[in-house]
């Protein structure tokens, strides 16, 4: 069974680091455009996302276990949603 989860936590590294990549390559489309603003803090939530998961598989194998980590992370993750859908409304709201 803990193969199988070791397994699952290296598949999710790779995809973090793919999300990452993504979200690297979405930030120079957001800068350029007024549009595009709320999607910068989607990349922060989705960098942060990154590192939640490598987290994750770091427990996962004993390598490192922080408690305090595992709560922030996730709520600066929330922060940032909440803070992009909020901007998304107020550019909605102005056209």
């Amino acid at each position: 069974m803990q193969y199988l989860e070791g397994l699952i936590k290296i598949a999710n590294v790779f995809l973090a680091i793919v999300a990452g990549t993504i979200a690297i390559s979405i930030l120079h489309v957001a800068h350029n455009k007024k549009s595009m603003r709320p999607w910068k803090f989607l990349i922060g939530a989705l960098v942060l996302f990154s590192v939640q998961q490598i987290l994750g598989a770091l427990r996962a194998f004993q390598i490192f276990t922080s408690p305090f980590l595992t709560h922030i992370v996730p709520t600066a993750i929330l922060g940032f949603l909440i803070a992009a859908i909020i901007q998304q409304i107020q550019l909605s709201t102005k056209k």
